[in-house]
């Protein structure tokens, strides 16, 4: 008897964990050249101060330039959502540059998932699109991908 009731106990707990507080996130995934990012947007319950970290740091520490940071954050302002979400971001591979790309690919694939009413604008900048260009294999026979060596005739 004791352990059929400790058992509804533990059920009862586990549900009301469940029904503690519904986290609602949307998560999605960008990728740029060799970089992955997989950016996960939480909805705030009011308009207010909302966070941007990237690899559990805050945006301006993990990208000091600013120009990569504008990059990062530009799906937001285009769709008109600052201050609606927070944002946490996990990216590995390739450069600051690619970095910065990834990260805005993954959080336009969010920000649609979250309100699909912004597609359009989103679209029109060129957030949804992967970028397929990365760097050509080296072939043999050549020192760079098409550079041939110095060839003389005589």
């Amino acid at each position: 008897m004791a352990k059929q009731s400790k058992n509804i106990k533990t059920k009862a707990q586990a549900e009301s964990k469940d029904e503690a507080e519904p986290r609602h996130y949307y998560e999605a995934v960008g990728r740029r050249k060799t970089s992955i990012a997989r950016a996960r947007i939480t909805a705030l319950s009011k308009k207010g101060i909302t966070a941007f970290i990237v690899n559990n740091k805050l945006l301006e520490e993990y990208f000091p330039r600013g120009e990569y940071s504008k990059i990062a954050k530009a799906p937001i302002y285009t769709a008109n959502q600052d201050g609606v979400f927070s944002i946490s971001v996990r990216v590995s591979g390739g450069g600051t540059h690619s970095q910065a790309e990834a990260v805005r690919h993954g959080v336009a694939r969010a920000l649609l998932l979250a309100d699909n009413s912004h597609r359009k604008e989103l679209k029109r900048a060129g957030f949804l699109k992967r970028d397929p260009r990365a760097k050509e294999r080296r072939k043999f026979g050549l020192k760079k991908a098409r550079k041939a060596p110095q060839w003389a005739k005589r």
